[in-house]
């Protein structure tokens, strides 16, 4: 799939790190989605590149803060996906975020951004099925992490 920019130079697209979350459950994957805060759409945790942390290991502590997850990120980029980003004030931005693989140890009780968001486990192709941007549908779908251990 084409990385959709639209229509802003190559210099205004910003990178975030996203977390795709999963576990094993009777030796299938499931994938943990959360909700956006403002449109309560279904998407995987991300955000911006962090000082002194690798892409993984800023995609597992953003899947901490949105989504209370503790667990192992992995340091092997599954794609990326591209989408555009809102804010409150100011022009839409468009991101391109890299998706890193996060095994899930434990869901917190109590985390950052627990009473700004759902979280619910899915199946690949019914996470795949929930989300907006075709490339993470592709990343979900095809996730495998057996495929991880080589």
């Amino acid at each position: 799939m084409p990385i959709l920019r639209a229509g802003a130079p190559k210099s205004m697209v910003r990178s975030q790190f996203a977390a795709l979350c999963f576990r094993m459950r009777k030796g299938e994957p499931e994938i943990l989605l959360i909700t956006s805060r403002t449109a309560q759409r279904w998407i995987v945790p991300k955000g911006w590149p962090m000082a002194q942390k690798t892409p993984a290991q800023a995609a597992l502590q953003e899947a901490w803060e949105e989504a209370g997850v503790r667990g192992e990120a992995y340091e092997r980029c599954l794609g990326l996906f591209s989408y555009t980003k809102a804010f409150e004030k100011g022009a839409p931005l468009p991101c391109v975020a890299l998706v890193y693989p996060v095994l899930v140890r434990e869901l917190a009780k109590s985390y950052p951004e627990k009473g700004q968001r759902r979280r619910k486990w899915f199946r690949p192709k019914k996470a795949a099925s929930r989300v907006s941007e075709p490339e993470l549908k592709k990343i979900l779908k095809t996730f495998d992490p057996r495929l991880l251990q080589s």
